[in-house]
């Protein structure tokens, strides 16, 4: 299909209220793609199209969304998605959906029309579509397959995809654009011309040896020590005050 839909019916809860992860992703990617690796349960440097549904925040460097978070990202198969830090680096796009542990249908549309991507969410439950990005001059080549995978690590939670539909959609031609008549859509290279601002790359910091019950022990003999030379001092002076009085 050139041009398409897909409408995705959806779930993501769970029990804890605090720590919870990681979420699931939508894809559009070339048929030799492994649905294993460390991208939402698909492997990384992928050829194609992810739609993200993040719910839980890995950065250590500054962004300004909150989670959970729905990104997109085009990779031709050379470009990383950085999991540390949410994949701001590589998104071309992104919105808050506070999509996790609704009580009734949460739903999305990826559409994909004339090289422009938009992604729309119903998770209000007012049965009309929400725009969360729109991305013009995306690349995409016909014949890749579609997909979905989701990730979980030491955290935990439910990721239920309870239907895909996929449309395709009827687009008009104008006859002034001759691309269809010159243009391999089957070999084209997955791309897109726009992408958020870079952000500075930021080291993940060494996690620190002094653990909270660490800290907690050595606040703790520290005290213990601080009372037994004030303990000290006192039966000090306590002594030398009885002998002044018996030289007395």
């Amino acid at each position: 299909m050139r041009n398409w839909e897909a409408h995705l019916h959806f779930r993501v809860h769970g029990s804890a209220s605090n720590l919870f992860g990681d979420g699931f992703a939508f894809w559009y990617v070339d048929p030799s793609n492994r649905f294993a690796g460390p991208v939402f349960g698909n492997q990384d440097q992928f050829r194609g199209l992810g739609v993200f549904f993040d719910t839980y925040s890995n950065h250590n460097g500054p962004h300004s969304h909150d989670h959970p978070y729905i990104s997109a990202m085009v990779s031709n198969g050379s470009h990383s998605y950085d999991h540390d830090r949410d994949g701001t680096h590589s998104q071309l796009a992104g919105c808050t959906a506070k999509f996790r542990n609704r009580d009734h249908d949460t739903l999305a549309a990826i559409s994909y029309v004339d090289n422009v991507l938009t992604v729309s969410t119903d998770i209000d439950n007012k049965g009309m579509w929400q725009r969360c990005l729109r991305v013009t001059n995306v690349r995409l080549p016909t014949h890749f397959i579609f997909g979905a995978s989701a990730m979980t690590g030491d955290l935990s939670d439910n990721h239920d995809l309870l239907s895909i539909k996929i449309y395709e959609v009827d687009y008009p031609k104008r006859s002034s654009d001759i691309r269809d008549l010159t243009t391999d859509y089957r070999n084209i290279e997955p791309s897109a011309e726009a992408s958020e601002p870079e952000r500075e790359h930021v080291d993940q910091p060494v996690p620190s040896r002094w653990t909270g019950f660490r800290i907690f022990l050595l606040i703790l003999f520290s005290l213990i020590a601080i009372a037994a030379v004030i303990v000290g001092l006192y039966f000090y002076y306590t002594k030398q005050e009885e002998n002044r009085k018996r030289f007395y």
